[in-house]
């Protein structure tokens, strides 16, 4: 089924029953999920994944996303994912907006990447993530999938046979009730995708690639020397 990227600005419903193929797919990212968060297990790290491989929403293009919500060291992730022979390609510093908290990303490959936040999150930051779908390791080697919002601002819930999709907008408090999140995250979520949508994507306000002698600690800390706005979140 051929599907839009653009936000749902009305109550659409769709039924998306999946194919052998998609469940092939759908399964190997997450064995490559489950792997990684293996790894980071077994160094006492507690890990989660999100994102379209949690709802089973799955495209050739999906992402394979590890989230680190209380993150040790950030040498210990490092030594954790080296130990492991999971080549890191790139280390980059982001800010998506000047009043969201500092994240370190590692891609292990473009579409493969481990997070985790460099300053404290903020309540609605971290309901992000349960917003688009959020499985902890156990959860996902049950096989289990979880409702969450994609791109579109469809809400997509699985079924046996694939997932129903429905629009998040004009049932936004219904939504915030059944993913278990505050109204004001759907509602910053509505927004934020919306205004996109509008304007076009505008990128992160700070995206800073580290060179492999830099440690994320040392590059934070000269960015907040700098930039005003990272010296303000690093407070918070």
């Amino acid at each position: 089924m051929q599907m839009t990227k653009k936000p749902a600005r009305h109550a659409d419903y769709s039924e998306v029953l999946y194919d052998k193929r998609h469940w092939m797919l759908l399964n190997r990212l997450r064995s490559e999920a489950t792997e990684i968060m293996e790894i980071l297990r077994q160094a006492h790290i507690t890990a989660i994944t999100h994102g379209s491989i949690t709802r089973g929403d799955v495209t050739a293009k999906s992402d394979v996303d590890i989230f680190i919500p209380s993150p040790p060291s950030t040498f210990t992730i490092e030594m954790t994912l080296e130990r492991a022979d999971l080549t890191m390609d790139r280390r980059v510093i982001i800010q998506a907006t000047p009043y969201y908290a500092v994240k370190g990303y590692i891609e292990i490959r473009k579409d493969r990447s481990v997070s985790f936040p460099l300053a404290k999150m903020q309540r609605i930051e971290r309901d992000f993530y349960r917003f688009g779908g959020e499985l902890s390791l156990s959860r996902l080697k049950k096989g289990e999938r979880v409702p969450g919002v994609d791109k579109r601002l469809m809400l997509i819930e699985p079924t046996a046979r694939g997932h129903i999709a429905r629009s998040v907008i004009g049932r936004e408090e219904e939504v915030a009730h059944l993913l278990g999140i505050s109204l004001e995250t759907i509602l910053d979520r509505v927004h934020a995708l919306l205004r996109r949508d509008e304007i076009g994507r505008t990128g992160v306000f700070i995206e800073k690639e580290l060179t492999p002698e830099v440690t994320f600690e040392l590059a934070l800390k000269r960015l907040a020397e700098t930039r005003p706005e990272v010296r303000r979140r690093l407070r918070f």
